[in-house]
């Protein structure tokens, strides 16, 4: 099959390598599509690690069944399914107390282990979501990001009918303002530096959107950074009411660092939250997806074949995309 290869970091290519053969406990699908995020950009570029490569790319997949392992049962070929990316053990104390994303030998596959940047990929039977009879798959690419952001509001536990701020009107931050909306939470303001991203927030989610000079005076009792920057960071922290809470969501490199009052957390009893990765959370994304599938689906907004990885990568560098995805076709 034809995959995209991480050599090195900033070196990839485009090459065949070994169709994968299910696992006793899993499938293999044939990748429909599989999308690219920040986190990817991250990988490619060695910020999270070169120990890991040569690796083949891709967390958020959608494809079908074309082969089944010896003790699969809940699964044929055929059949429609979105993946859960996320590898936990089971045997570690954050997997036994059922917080698998806090796993001491927390995996993913695109991240840890080969991924859906291809045409298969091997996936456990354990992973796969089944998608139900006339889902909307022009909306499945986004499965996986709305799985992240649902664990990522179950987190924030926002009010509904008070006002929200979501620092950045990338993929995530747009999908984390229609859900914010459809929960009742509200009104809801997107902060961008990008003017297209913000006019495609305004119309896509009904948010009020502004760029961050025109946010320094904002104040709401729920916030979300949603970019992976520190500076966004320090000025959503800054956007927090007294007594309000901060959902820190987006994925910064792991070496950034960000100045924090611990006075002004105290003083105003500030609540600051993470969110990682995925909890339980497949199932209600899927159901989200399906219900506001009119909203979410326009964030699809680019597609590339396989061979196209590299002016994929560039538009998703440039800010002009929402979410890109990869599609199987490879040019002759």
């Amino acid at each position: 099959m034809h995959a995209v290869v991480v050599e090195a970091p900033d070196r990839l290519a485009v090459t065949q390598v070994p169709d994968p053969a299910p696992a006793p406990d899993g499938v293999v699908i044939a990748v429909r599509s599989c999308g690219i995020c920040g986190t990817d950009l991250h990988l490619v570029s060695g910020d999270l690690g070169v120990d890991r490569l040569p690796l083949i790319p891709g967390h958020e997949p959608y494809g079908e069944v074309v082969a089944v392992g010896a003790e699969v049962g809940g699964y044929a070929v055929g059949d429609l399914v979105a993946v859960d990316p996320s590898l936990h053990c089971g045997r570690c104390d954050p997997c036994r107390r059922g917080q698998g994303n806090m796993c001491l030998r927390w995996g993913a596959l695109g991240a840890t282990r080969p991924g859906a940047w291809a045409q298969f990929a091997a996936v456990p039977e354990a992973n796969l979501y089944r998608l139900p009879e006339s889902f909307p798959l022009e909306a499945a690419p986004l499965a996986e990001p709305v799985a992240c952001a649902v664990r990522g509001l179950h987190r924030l536990n926002p009010r509904p009918d008070e006002p929200a701020i979501v620092f950045g009107a990338g993929t995530m931050g747009l999908i984390l303002a229609i859900m914010l909306d459809s929960r009742g939470v509200g009104p809801v303001t997107v902060v961008d530096i990008n003017p297209a991203r913000r006019e495609l927030a305004e119309r896509l989610t009904g948010a009020r959107a502004c760029d961050p000079e025109e946010a320094a005076g904002l104040r709401a009792p729920w916030v979300i950074e949603a970019t992976g920057s520190p500076r966004a960071f320090a000025q959503a922290l800054d956007c927090v009411a007294r007594a309000g809470h901060l959902l820190v969501f987006g994925v910064a490199s792991p070496q950034a660092t960000a100045a924090v009052s611990p006075y002004r957390i105290y003083a105003d009893e500030l609540t600051i939250v993470g969110s990682m990765a995925i909890l339980n959370s497949f199932p209600p994304a899927i159901d989200v997806i399906r219900r506001h599938a009119a909203r979410l689906a326009p964030l699809v907004t680019d597609r590339f074949e396989l061979d196209r990885i590299d002016d994929a990568l560039a538009l998703v560098r440039s800010g002009r995309t929402v979410k890109t995805v990869l599609t199987p076709e490879v040019r002759p």
